[in-house]
């Protein structure tokens, strides 16, 4: 295994790199709400949706397949797709709204030793949304949007609301 202080992702001379990833509708909404946060930085967007643009930088948005619990076949589609995407892009840190798409980015991001954020999106006003409660395996950091739900002892974090 190559030294971390030997790799291009650690490298000092090269800008962050962040990966952004979102399934389509709700959740590219909010990732795109906080776009902005990353200008500085070289973002790689991902999304199950088709045709979107980015809303930071050059790169135009990677499309994957959009799987879930209901459709196996295409989450393991989804997981080929992140992947090769992250692997190709050699993230320092993925950040994720939501849905299934995104807690596979979270684990491929920390295999590929990234840094890993998940924000719960805030329709999830009750509970932490199943995919947000499978995060916590994987994410160094999850942000609730409601306050309510905020644990620090189980690492759930508030730090205001996205829309």
């Amino acid at each position: 295994m190559i030294p971390p202080h030997y790799s291009t992702q650690h490298s000092p001379t090269r800008s962050k790199r962040v990966a952004l990833i979102a399934s389509a509708g709700g959740h590219w909404i909010e990732l795109t709400r906080f776009a902005g946060a990353f200008m500085d930085y070289e973002c790689l967007f991902i999304s199950t949706a088709s045709g979107l643009a980015a809303p930071v930088g050059d790169r135009p948005v990677v499309q994957i397949s959009d799987g879930s619990r209901d459709t196996i076949y295409l989450l393991f589609k989804s997981v080929f797709g992140i992947y090769r995407a992250l692997r190709s892009f050699q993230p320092d840190v993925v950040i994720t709204t939501g849905a299934a798409p995104g807690v596979i980015a979270l684990l491929v991001g920390k295999i590929l030793g990234a840094t890993t954020i998940w924000t719960d999106s805030i329709a999830n006003s009750e509970e932490l949304s199943l995919s947000g409660k499978i995060a916590k395996c994987f994410a160094d950091l999850r942000l609730t949007q409601w306050e309510h739900l905020a644990d620090p002892k189980h690492n759930i974090c508030y730090m205001g609301r996205i829309i």
